[in-house]
C-alpha cells in the first residue's frame, strides 16, 4: 500500500528513503520539492533521478484534503471547508494582515472538550487529523494563495507567515501528529517558520503542555476564559480535571523554554457571566508573577448558542481594569465573521457526535 508522503517529517523522509534504497540527502529533496514548492507530483521533481520518481510513483502518494467549499469575507478572510473523508469536513482559515498573514489550522474533526461558548464543542467529536491533514492546510493555503514558486525570491513572498493551531479541535488532544506537523512548519526544508511565529492553543491538558515544552516550544496560548475554578468548571470544563492552580504552574513551567517570554491568556467576553470588573480584578490577582498578556474576544454569537457578546462598554472597562495593573491587554479585532470563520464559530462538517467524550483517546503522559 503506497503511503502519503505528507505524514512524514524530516526524519520519517530519512528512514523511508533508506527503506527503499536511497541516500538520506533524497530526504531533503523531497521536503524542498513538497513543502517548499509545493509539488505533488514526482514527475515533476526535476533533480530526482528517473529511477527514483518511478519508486515514488509505485510505493508513495502526496495526498491533501480536498476543499470542498471556498468562502471569502468583506474583509479579505478566506475560510476553506476541506474534506477528511466519511462525510466530515474541517475548516481552515486565513486571515490577512498588513504586515502579516495568520492561518488558523483545525487539528480534529470537531471537539470532544465541550467548551460551552464554542460552535465547534456543539458539533461533538469524530476522530483526530492525520499529519497529511493538518499540514495539508498549510499547503493548501499556500497553494491557494498563490505563493508557492521555485525560487528563493517567490519563498520571501508566502502569504501564510504566522500559523495558529486554534481551528477546530484541541490540538494537544492529538499530540504527535500535531508536533510532527509542527515540526514540518519549523524545518528549514520545509516552510521554515519561525518558533515565535507559529502559536499553539490549548484549553489546558496540563500533562500535554509539559510535553510540548520538552518537544516542540513554539508560542503557548491558553483558553482561561474565567478567572475562577468555579466559572471555568462551567465554561470549560477540562477545567474539572486540570484546575487553574496546575494549569498556571505548567504555563510557568513552559515560560522557561518558550520563545516569546509570555504566555497570551485568551478571555472571551460573554455578557454578564465573566465581564464583570470584579472578574477583572480577579483576573489581576490571578496571573500575578506570571509574565502574560491577554486577548481579549468579543463572544461571536452561532446558533443555540445560549451566550451574548458583552457591550464594548464593558469590554472597554475590562480591558483597562487590567492595563491599570500594568497587564497588557488587547481586544481581538473580529475578522471573517459574515462567513462564521471568526472565533468560536469554526464547526465544520462533524459525523458521528454520539460518545463525544468517550472516543477521544488524550496522547498525555498522567
Amino acid at each position: 500500500m503506497a503511503v502519503n508522503l505528507l505524514n512524514y517529517d524530516g526524519k520519517s523522509l530519512v528512514d523511508f528513503c533508506t527503506e527503499i534504497g536511497e541516500k538520506p540527502f533524497r530526504a531533503r529533496q523531497l521536503l524542498r520539492w513538497i513543502h517548499q514548492f509545493g509539488i505533488a507530483d514526482f514527475d515533476l521533481m526535476s533533480d530526482l533521478a528517473k529511477g527514483l520518481r518511478e519508486k515514488l510513483a509505485e510505493q508513495a502518494v502526496i495526498e491533501l484534503p480536498s476543499i470542498m467549499s471556498d468562502y471569502a469575507a468583506a474583509d479579505g478572510t478566506r475560510k476553506w471547508l476541506l474534506s477528511v473523508g466519511a462525510g466530515n469536513g474541517i475548516e481552515t482559515v486565513f486571515i490577512p494582515e498588513n504586515s502579516r498573514g495568520t492561518l488558523c489550522i483545525s487539528s480534529q474533526v470537531g471537539c470532544a472538550l465541550a467548551c460551552t461558548f464554542c460552535s465547534t464543542g456543539k458539533q461533538g467529536f469524530n476522530r483526530n487529523l492525520t499529519v497529511a491533514e493538518i499540514i495539508g492546510q498549510l499547503w493548501l493555503a499556500n497553494k491557494m494563495l498563490e505563493t508557492f514558486g521555485d525560487d528563493a525570491i517567490s519563498q520571501t513572498k508566502r502569504a501564510v507567515t504566522n500559523v495558529v493551531m486554534m481551528g477546530m479541535g484541541e490540538p494537544l488532544a492529538n499530540f504527535e501528529n500535531v508536533v510532527t506537523a509542527l515540526d514540518l512548519m519549523l524545518d528549514d526544508h520545509a516552510y521554515g517558520l519561525s518558533r515565535r511565529r507559529v502559536t499553539l492553543s490549548t484549553s489546558g491538558l496540563v500533562p500535554a503542555i509539559d510535553r510540548l515544552r520538552e518537544r516542540c516550544p513554539v508560542a503557548l496560548a491558553v483558553s482561561l476564559h474565567a478567572p475562577n475554578d468555579m466559572l471555568r468548571d462551567q465554561l470549560v470544563p477540562i477545567n474539572k480535571k486540570y484546575p487553574i492552580k496546575e494549569l498556571l504552574a505548567a504555563c510557568q513551567r513552559y515560560l522557561s523554554v518558550a520563545p516569546r517570554d509570555f504566555i497570551t491568556f485568551e478571555y472571551v467576553m460573554l455578557d454578564d457571566v465573566n465581564d464583570s470588573v470584579a472578574h477583572a480584578r480577579e483576573l489581576v490577582k490571578l496571573v500575578q508573577g506570571i509574565p502574560c498578556k491577554f486577548n481579549l474576544i468579543p463572544f461571536n454569537s452561532f446558533s443555540d448558542s445560549g451566550y451574548k457578546r458583552s457591550s464594548a462598554e464593558a469590554i472597554r472597562v475590562f480591558r483597562d481594569v487590567l492595563m491599570h495593573a500594568g497587564l497588557i491587554a488587547t481586544v481581538r479585532k473580529t475578522r471573517g465573521d459574515d462567513i462564521a470563520a471568526a472565533c468560536g464559530q469554526l464547526a465544520g462538517q462533524v459525523k458521528d457526535k454520539t460518545h463525544r467524550l468517550t472516543r477521544l483517546k488524550i496522547e498525555t503522559v498522567q
